[in-house]
């Protein structure tokens, strides 16, 4: 399974000087996989929870000595939520540079504070991970692909959660729960979010235009702010795992977007929670825009997982002429148009074609998807 295999890629860059970085948002299984890891070892390590207020008291006025003192004889240091501590990243640097015969694993369910603490302080002292929720490629490797085929409908709606998905029949209230805790617990009452009204209508707003060009100084009209505020706390939702920005691709023609960003949503339950509609996929009039979401966000996980390299765009010109999905990867092109339905008479736009004739192309369905997300 996928957590198996990022247990395994951690692993191979223990004790090799640097810190281990496992990012992703709250209840995805970053502390499972820091508890394999370390599982064994229990005498060795040291849990500090960022979470808990005596914790973020012992990050206060640190040294390396204070540091050594706390440790002890323990081997690993696991710093859980570690966002929650102020300056992390600085404090952290100290523990990598001044106590180099510990091993310090590091989580985080938002990555703003702990990117401006962390990416910079510990410039080529980490290795980075990402963590998402449940793939459908790791629930094909649970069940079988027929099984988790037949419930892409349901995923579609209620998304890839761990706690959604191990509780059929009670998503709805995982899914609300879930959302009150992650998205107004953890995100709004931030100091960087201090107009929570604003940014619930944000997100609510980002919702409705998942797949669709969105334009920031619309978003800051419909929420009450301007659109340099507005662009912020886009930014901010990328960073803390709630939403992906896809930017556009330009190479050639003079009337493609020069810069503009698509929305979608790291999982299809928060966003359809965010809507409020739970509705079956045969009464939707979104099914488009969740396919969309769906195949992206799955590509995105794959992508990552597989540690590989690859830039990628939505491609569309000023007379609204668009293709979906750019993908550059060692020089090789690729476009891709995703749709729902197979007997929908989906192209590829020759504007594409004409101009990027070594570009391969591909339709994506269901019928078609592991294509996309396995290759």
């Amino acid at each position: 399974m996928i957590i198996r295999k990022l247990q395994e890629l951690i692993e191979e860059k223990l004790h090799l000087g640097k810190a281990i970085v496992l990012l992703g948002a709250r209840q995805v299984g970053k502390t499972t996989v820091l508890r394999m890891i370390t599982k064994g070892k229990e005498k060795e390590t040291l849990w500090l929870n960022g979470d808990e207020s005596d914790v973020r008291l012992l990050f206060e006025n640190a040294s390396v000595e204070r540091f050594k003192s706390v440790f002890g004889k323990a081997k690993y240091i696991v710093v859980d939520e570690a966002q929650r501590i102020a300056d992390v990243g600085i404090k952290l640097k100290l523990i990598t540079d001044g106590i180099p015969d510990v091993q310090l694993l590091v989580s985080g369910s938002s990555s703003f504070d702990i990117a401006n603490a962390v990416n910079e302080p510990l410039t080529g002292r980490k290795w980075e991970f990402q963590l998402f929720p449940l793939s459908f490629g790791e629930m094909v490797e649970h069940s079988q692909w027929i099984t988790e085929t037949r419930m892409l409908p349901h995923r579609m709606v209620f998304g890839y959660y761990p706690d959604v998905v191990n509780h059929l029949g009670s998503e709805f209230e995982v899914l609300t729960q879930l959302v009150d805790s992650f998205l107004y617990k953890d995100i709004l009452m931030l100091e960087q979010l201090r107009k929570s009204d604003a940014v619930v209508k944000l997100l609510k707003a980002l919702a409705y235009q998942v797949g669709s060009q969105v334009s920031y100084n619309e978003l800051g009209q419909m929420c009450g702010l301007n659109q340099r505020t507005a662009e912020k706390y886009v930014h901010i939702l990328e960073k803390a795992f709630v939403i992906y920005r896809v930017g556009s691709f330009r190479r050639n023609l003079r009337n493609e977007l020069k810069k503009s960003h698509k929305i979608y949503f790291c999982d299809l339950g928060v966003r359809n929670a965010l809507v409020n509609n739970f509705s079956i996929i045969e009464k939707r009039n979104d099914v488009g825009q969740l396919w969309e979401n769906f195949i992206i966000s799955e590509r995105i996980k794959f992508l990552s997982y597989n540690r590989r390299r690859v830039n990628y765009w939505f491609w569309r010109t000023t007379d609204q002429v668009e293709l979906d999905w750019v993908e550059e990867e060692n020089g090789e092109l690729r476009g891709f148009e995703f749709k729902y339905s197979s007997s929908s008479k989906a192209r590829i736009p020759k504007g594409f074609t004409a101009n990027y004739p070594n570009a391969t192309t591909q339709i994506i369905t269901p019928e078609n998807m592991h294509e996309f997300i396995y290759h």
